[in-house]
Parts: C-alpha cells; sequence; structure tokens
C-alpha cells in the first residue's frame, strides 16, 4: 500500500500500538497530555493529517477516504499488528472512512467528539464560511474564532495554556491545507450504517459541554459492540481538558473489548 505523501507522527511506548488522530486544524501535539498517560502501557503514535502540522500539505482536492489511505500506508511501514485507531471530530471521520474500508487492519476504533452524521446544510454553509475566511482574511483570524468554541466556556479561564497552546498549534496549519480539509469534510458521506454493522468493538465519547458535536450526534447508533461514555466537564477537547478520564476510557475499552 502506497500513499502519495509521508505523514510527520509522534512514536512513544510500548505494548499494544494505538493511532491517535487529531481534529481540524490540530495536530498530534493536541494529544501530548493524554498519550504522556497512556504510554506507559500501550505503544501510542499521534500523526499529523495531510495538511496538519509538520506534514505536506498537497495543493490538490482532499477527500477523508484519502486521509485513511494515508493512515492506512502509515500502518503497513511502521508494520502496526491490528491498532486501535482513535479519532478526534475530523480524526473520527478519518476513522470511519478507516473501518470501512480497511477493517481487517484494525483490532477497533473510536471516535472522541466526532460524529457518523454527514454534515446538515447548515453544517455545509459553515464550512463554506470557513473557506472564505482563510482565503479572504488569513489562517490566523480564522484559528482565533474557532478555537475558543472548542473549550467548554469556563475553562477558558481556567485552562489559559491550553487554549493559548490550540492556537499556536492551529496558526501553522497550512492554509491550502485547511481549505481542502474543510472540504473534506463537508463533502463527506453518512457513515452511521459502518457504525452499525460494524465488526469491531467502536468506542464513542462525547463531552458534557461540547458546542461543536454535541453527545446526540456522537451517540448516533447503540449496539451491542459499541461503548459509550460521556465526560461532563469537557467541551469538545477532552485530551487537553480532561486527560486522566479520557485515558481511562481508552484503557478500559482496550483492555475490555479489543
Amino acid at each position: 500500500m502506497t500513499s502519495p505523501i509521508q505523514l510527520a507522527y509522534e512514536d512513544s511506548g510500548a505494548g499494544r500500538p494505538l493511532l491517535l488522530v487529531h481534529g481540524f486544524c490540530g495536530s498530534s501535539a493536541y494529544w501530548k497530555d493524554t498519550t504522556k498517560l497512556l504510554q506507559a502501557s500501550y505503544r501510542v503514535i499521534a500523526p499529523d493529517l495531510r495538511g496538519h502540522g509538520r506534514s505536506e500539505a498537497p495543493d490538490v482536492r482532499y477527500t477523508v477516504e484519502m486521509m485513511a489511505d494515508d493512515l492506512a500506508a502509515l500502518v503497513e511501514r511502521l508494520e502496526l499488528n491490528k491498532p486501535v485507531l482513535l479519532g478526534h471530530s475530523l480524526g473520527g471521520y478519518v476513522a470511519l472512512a478507516f473501518a470501512e474500508k480497511y477493517p481487517e487492519l484494525l483490532a477497533g476504533y473510536g471516535l472522541i467528539h466526532s460524529t457518523a452524521r454527514p454534515d446538515d446544510e447548515q453544517g455545509k454553509a459553515n464550512r463554506n464560511k470557513a473557506i472564505e475566511t482563510i482565503k479572504e482574511k488569513g489562517i490566523e483570524s480564522f484559528i482565533d474564532g474557532l478555537i475558543p468554541k472548542l473549550f467548554a466556556p469556563d475553562h477558558l479561564e481556567t485552562m489559559q495554556e491550553h487554549v493559548q497552546a490550540s492556537i499556536d498549534i492551529g496558526y501553522i496549519t497550512k492554509p491550502e491545507g485547511a481549505i481542502h480539509t474543510a472540504e473534506a469534510m463537508r463533502d463527506r458521506p453518512d457513515r452511521n450504517k459502518v457504525l452499525r454493522d460494524a465488526s469491531l468493538p467502536v468506542l464513542l465519547v462525547a463531552g458534557g459541554k461540547d458546542q461543536i458535536i454535541p453527545a446526540e450526534k456522537t451517540f448516533s447508533v447503540q449496539a451491542a459492540h459499541i461503548t459509550q461514555a460521556r465526560i461532563d466537564q469537557a467541551g469538545h477537547m477532552s485530551m487537553m481538558e480532561a486527560p486522566d478520564v479520557l485515558a481511562n476510557i481508552i484503557t478500559q475499552f482496550v483492555s475490555s473489548r479489543c
């Protein structure tokens, strides 16, 4: 399996492999706090998706399926034996595309503050608005408007260091990468069938104070193979807002279901 680009990634710890995939205008650095807690028990690989972080940002049309292909090539390159793939927000859309196309490569997968539902018309309009903002005002202006919405409102004061770190991560996102990724998210299909028909264990994690993807959108399918977890104190960024809680949820899921 080949990918047109090689992804930058962080690789730490030893043991069963976990593949942690960040959200829109994020990077592997989103997972820093959670990785510190997981790497004592697992090998944790956190890539930068195409167009993000230190990975390349080819100026071509992106799809979430293409991003899944990138990850599959990384799994092959690193010779990972059935990792558990956990995707945050955009990373969840990519995880679903991966699980649909390459289920035999995984031991399980999860959506962290993400959803199998497609964008509705308002969602598509918001993607287009984001694209126009980036084109007209630049990536920094877009990030300044985006990041405060990702945290629970009370955390904007108490977690200023994490908010600023997320802004700094967003600023290094290449504008063309952000634009092509927004288009890919806008055009992704409904993948609730992938959740319903999964032969793998699935983890769904929602934040009680998530202003981007509320819990009902994350918990769109209920089934015996699906584990649901809600982190009441978190917004859209539990890997920063409640890393100990999220790491515990992941550990329990992997050890008991995968």
